[in-house]
């Protein structure tokens, strides 16, 4: 892990680390910085799809119990409307669709991002309370494929870092 005096810095070392073919690597700032997540290369996230879905199910399911229950499984003819009068069906089966779409953007953002973690290595780093303050860095992870200890060391510390720590288990 790469300690940076200021975020131009990190930003400028997260291209480059890109550019030599690490993939596995995260930057952690003090404050946003916008052109950090191309510079690292993230890339497009699964979510929207799982949005979709989880909204679709919902909606499924909220008309589905709404069919069943006047339908199928308690069918009273109220006022001479038939069994299976769909408009009645609409608000509960939007407010469904908002539910199933919300609770997948939540658990699956949870889910995606790896999170709950209450535990991770970089807590170890006495430097990195900074992150929070002042400090900017740069972490390539042990799991990428380019990883080898010694030349990602040295690598780091041609980017310009005031600070380089190996991050242990």
């Amino acid at each position: 892990m790469a300690e940076f005096a200021d975020p131009n810095e990190l930003v400028a070392a997260a291209h480059r680390a890109h550019h030599e073919g690490y993939r596995r690597m995260d930057a952690y700032s003090p404050l946003p910085i916008e052109e950090l997540h191309e510079a690292i290369g993230f890339h497009n996230t699964r979510l929207p799809l799982i949005v979709l879905i989880g909204g679709i199910v919902g909606g499924l399911a909220g008309y589905l119990l709404q069919w069943w229950a006047s339908a199928v499984a308690y069918p009273l003819n109220v006022g001479g409307k038939p069994f299976h009068s769909w408009p009645a069906f609409i608000p509960v089966t939007f407010e469904c669709t908002i539910l199933g779409a919300a609770l997948s953007a939540v658990f699956g953002m949870l889910a995606l991002n790896g999170l709950p973690q209450p535990y991770h290595p970089v807590f170890n780093v006495p430097r990195f309370t900074l992150a929070s303050r002042s400090g900017f860095f740069l972490c390539i992870e042990a799991r990428d494929g380019k990883f080898d200890l010694s030349r990602t060391r040295a690598f780091l510390e041609t980017l310009g870092a005031t600070e380089v720590t190996t991050v242990a288990d």
